[in-house]
């Protein structure tokens, strides 16, 4: 029995060899994954007042995006009333124009229409001037 007892405290001192590697082991990988996590930690740190500083950019950005998508409304409807202005114009000079050629058409038609009478009226005309060119010559 001596031997068996021999035997079981060579296995215990064994097993608690092992056990005491292993613990440390774990605790040099416990303090590795400490340090990865304080690491991760400063960096999260880090991201959080970066985008601090971007989310206050980003907002200032949209103001100024707002006002300015505000100013572009406020001359795209001024552009749209000159627009309707020049449109109006545009019709009334249209309307001048037909107006013209109406009136041209009538002076020509008019014209047309007393071309007999108006060649009649040239042609006393010019004979009574011929009349009084003799008249007066003779006197």
């Amino acid at each position: 029995m001596n031997l068996l007892h021999i035997s079981a405290l060579i296995a215990s001192i064994a097993f608690a060899i092992g056990f005491i590697v292993l613990v440390i082991y774990i605790s040099r990988t416990l303090k590795s994954v400490t340090k990865t996590l304080e690491n991760v930690a400063s960096t999260v740190g880090g991201l959080e007042g970066q985008l601090e500083g971007v989310t206050k950019e980003t907002e200032l950005l949209l103001n100024k995006t707002n006002h300015l998508a505000e100013d572009i409304a406020g001359k795209t409807e001024k552009v749209n009333v000159l627009f309707d202005g020049i449109k109006g114009i545009g019709y009334t000079v249209n309307q001048f124009n037909e107006s013209l050629q109406k009136l041209s058409e009538e002076l020509e038609e008019q014209a047309n229409e007393h071309a007999a009478q108006t060649s009649q009226t040239i042609k006393w005309g010019e004979a009574a001037i011929h009349l009084w060119k003799k008249y007066k010559d003779k006197k």
